[in-house]
């Protein structure tokens, strides 16, 4: 049948040229029950579980949990290096300080390990070590000056005085306690290794009035202030290590008596160096 210019087919011509095909199975979706509002899902589906985790390092040192996973972090020697690790050190309150600061003015007691056995810390030694380094090096450099000005001549300041007191104060609490660790350990006495940074470190408070009283242009009042101010800090740290190292054996003694020189030796170094001044 012809419209016009159009052609229209009609439906009847166009009947079995295509074969219908019979679906005799009607297609039918199943769709799994869901609730949106559960996310994620209570169950273990679709999560990896501990059996089927990836492989760990022998150690765990470097076997970390993912970021906001629940998993604890993971010790190891590789923890040493992180801020964390020195964090708890550094936690304590401004009473606990001041009252470990008497305790190493008040050499006798010999109660300064049972109070930090718990709980030692490395903020009062680091302050002290640092109040040291330029109380050391302002007081020796006002004494080369006023020696220098008495004697009408010429002064220059000394730069390598704050170099060489941190170098002695920083090394001397630090390298001390280690190699002390490392006795301890070997006669079968060992000691906390923060515990003996903490003890070293308040032991070096009392040089510090000692060096401003060093300001007195007297030799022989020098030598008393720093014979006083090393007896007693070698019997701080004596006496607090004593009732731990004679577990040590026989020679607990010397163990005891290399510390106390040791200290006193600390304190002829400060008087040589610092206040002994040449015109």
């Amino acid at each position: 049948m012809m419209s016009g210019k159009y052609t229209s087919i009609d439906a009847q011509q166009l009947q079995g040229s295509v074969p219908a095909v019979p679906d005799s199975r009607p297609a039918t979706v199943n769709f799994a029950d869901s609730n949106l509002q559960t996310f994620p899902p209570s169950g273990p589906l679709g999560k990896i579980t501990a059996a089927s985790g990836p492989p760990r390092d022998a150690d765990d040192s470097f076997s970390k949990p993912v970021s906001g996973s629940d998993e604890p972090q993971q010790g190891g020697w590789f923890q040493t290096f992180t801020i964390a690790a020195y964090k708890p050190y550094f936690d304590v309150d401004t009473s606990d300080v001041l009252e470990r600061i008497i305790d190493s003015l008040f050499p006798f007691r010999g109660s300064f390990n049972e109070k930090t056995a718990t709980n030692p810390d490395l903020y009062g030694p680091f302050w002290i070590c640092t109040t040291l380094i330029f109380v050391a090096a302002s007081i020796g450099t006002f004494v080369t000056y006023v020696a220098h000005k008495l004697k009408s001549k010429e002064w220059d300041y000394d730069i390598n005085l704050v170099a060489w007191s941190a170098g002695l104060f920083y090394g001397y609490v630090t390298i001390v306690p280690l190699c002390l660790y490392v006795i301890l350990k070997y006669f079968s006495a060992p000691a906390g290794l923060v515990q003996l940074f903490c003890l070293y470190g308040y032991s070096l408070l009392v040089f510090i009035p000692a060096l401003c009283m060093s300001v007195v242009p007297l030799d022989i009042f020098r030598w008393v202030v720093a014979g006083v101010a090393g007896f007693m800090s070698a019997t701080f740290v004596a006496l607090n290590l004593r009732a731990h190292i004679k577990s040590a054996g026989e020679r607990w003694f010397l163990i005891v008596a290399g510390i106390f020189l040791l200290q006193l030796a600390l304190a002829v170094v400060l008087k040589i160096y610092l206040f002994t001044v040449s015109v």
